[in-house]
């Protein structure tokens, strides 16, 4: 059975851009690893092309994650696609190109939980037809993913936005380590799913705050087992990892002591 975001199995190991611990982050390889691992969620990052498709990668420049140079959206999709998105991790992935968002829900789509972050650089005012946040939505419908995936991103405009839409996806709004102290208030009026909080910014107040009014939490990026262990204590809902494999055999060693407490129904 298809599993939905409110039937998840807490805590929720997400992959952090798929599986960004052994393969090059945001490829399709990445996320098939996360998904042999065990995942229940994959995170990628979504911009715009040139010529305004919605293509995943997570730095506003091609020059890190790609064989290309400059800005993500000069380049054309076309142009894109010609881009080795791999062999900088290691040549073994050298085949890996950078993925569109269709490509990415037709390979995991109904197979695991998807988080999508739209980057705050790809924000327009005034809500234009094809803004990145309808395109993601209307990809979300069109495939039949609307229990299954969450939208989030640091910019509570998008949220806004997808709001205001007739039919649209659960949403979550991540903050850095200097979140502003109103953060669950605002999350509320958002409407929010669930909070992603820098995991060294999280306080046993904020769970406590955020579980009172229905918010689940994901910190991220969370990769040292004690800092997996001490999240899990204090009742975190999941975590977003870089190391998806090693987040899942950490808390099943902590399943089988006595001291772990089973999560919320």
């Amino acid at each position: 059975m298809r599993r939905t975001l409110h039937d998840i199995i807490l805590p929720v190991i997400i992959g952090h851009r798929g599986y960004r611990a052994k393969y090059p982050e945001n490829t399709l390889a990445s996320f098939s690893a996360a998904m042999a691992a065990g995942a229940e969620m994959i995170e990628l990052d979504v911009t715009l092309s040139k010529d305004r498709k919605v293509v995943v990668i997570h730095d506003d420049t091609l020059n890190r994650t790609t064989s290309g140079f400059g800005p993500v959206h000069q380049a054309t999709l076309q142009a894109l696609k010609r881009l080795d998105a791999g062999s900088w991790f290691d040549s073994r992935f050298a085949a890996e190109s950078l993925p569109t968002l269709e490509e990415v829900l037709i390979l995991a789509g109904g197979k695991i939980l998807i988080n999508i972050e739209i980057k705050s650089s790809a924000w327009e005012s005034g809500f234009p037809e094809d803004a990145v946040e309808r395109q993601v939505v209307d990809l979300i419908i069109r495939h039949d993913l609307l229990n299954s995936t969450l939208v989030s991103s640091f910019h509570a405009g998008f949220l806004k936005n997808i709001g205001k839409l007739p039919v649209h996806p659960e949403i979550a709004f991540i903050t850095d380590r200097k979140a502003p102290q109103n953060t669950l208030d605002m999350c509320q009026r958002l409407g929010v799913f669930s909070w992603h909080p820098h995991y060294k910014s999280l306080k046993q107040r904020h769970i406590e705050k955020a579980h009172a009014q229905g918010i689940l939490i994901f910190p991220y990026t969370v990769n040292m087992v004690e800092n997996m262990l001490m999240l899990v204590d204090m009742g975190v809902d999941g975590v977003i990892t870089d190391d998806p494999g090693a987040a899942i055999s950490c808390i099943a060693a902590k399943r089988k002591t006595s001291a772990f407490i089973p999560p919320r129904d």
